[in-house]
C-alpha cells in the first residue's frame, strides 16, 4: 500500500562535496521520514572552484555514504537551478518523489516552500565553522587534513576522480608543481 506522503521528507543541498556536517542532517531527517528525498542543488555546474564536483559524481560519493551507514530509505535527484524563483518550488516538486515536509536553514528556500504549502523544519547545524564545502575545498587547495571532514566512502570517490588534483588546477595551485 502506497504512504500518504505525510511523513515523506526533502532535504537539499550542494553536497561539494558531502561532508560530516551534511551526514547529521540526514541521519537526523531519515530518521524523522518514511521516505527522505536528497536534492542535489545546482546539479548543472561542475569543474569550478566552488562547484568542482558533477552531479553524478556527489550522486556517488551520497550513495555510497548511506550504504556504509545502512540507510535505506531515501531517493537521490539531482536537481538544477532556475533562475525564476517564482517556479522554482513547482520544479523541484516535478523532479522528486512526493514529499510533505522541506528540511532547509537557507532563509530563501524556507521562505518559498513555506508559500508554497510546504511543512518546513530547520535543519539541525553541526559546528559549521568545520564542516562546510568551503573549509573542505579549502583545505584539499592548501594539502591540509579534509579526509577527517568527510564519510570515507567520499573519500574514495574523490581519490578514484582525482579531486583534489582537479580543485588545485581551477585554483591555480597545480602550477606551482
Amino acid at each position: 500500500m502506497v504512504s500518504d506522503f505525510s511523513k515523506y521528507s526533502l532535504v537539499i543541498g550542494r553536497f561539494q562535496p558531502l561532508h560530516m556536517g551534511h551526514m547529521e542532517v540526514i541521519r537526523k531527517c531519515a530518521d524523522e521520514s518514511e521516505h527522505l528525498t536528497i536534492g542535489i542543488g545546482s546539479a548543472q555546474y561542475s569543474h569550478t572552484t566552488e562547484n568542482p564536483f558533477t552531479a553524478g559524481e556527489r550522486y556517488l560519493m551520497i550513495e555510497e555514504t548511506l550504504k556504509a551507514e545502512g540507510i535505506t530509505n531515501y531517493s537521490i535527484v539531482p536537481v538544477e537551478d532556475l533562475n525564476r524563483y517564482s517556479v522554482w518550488v513547482s520544479h523541484v516538486v516535478s523532479m522528486c518523489p512526493p514529499f510533505a515536509c522541506v528540511y532547509s536553514n537557507n532563509p530563501f528556500t524556507k521562505r518559498l516552500f513555506t508559500e508554497a504549502g510546504f511543512d518546513v523544519k530547520a535543519s539541525p547545524l553541526y559546528n559549521r565553522a568545520m564542516y562546510s564545502g568551503t573549509e573542505v575545498r579549502r583545505r584539499m587547495i592548501a594539502d591540509e587534513d579534509w579526509q577527517s571532514l568527510v564519510p570515507p566512502a567520499v573519500v574514495t570517490v574523490i581519490d578514484k576522480i582525482d579531486g583534489v588534483g582537479r580543485l588545485k588546477s581551477f585554483n591555480g595551485k597545480d602550477a606551482e608543481l
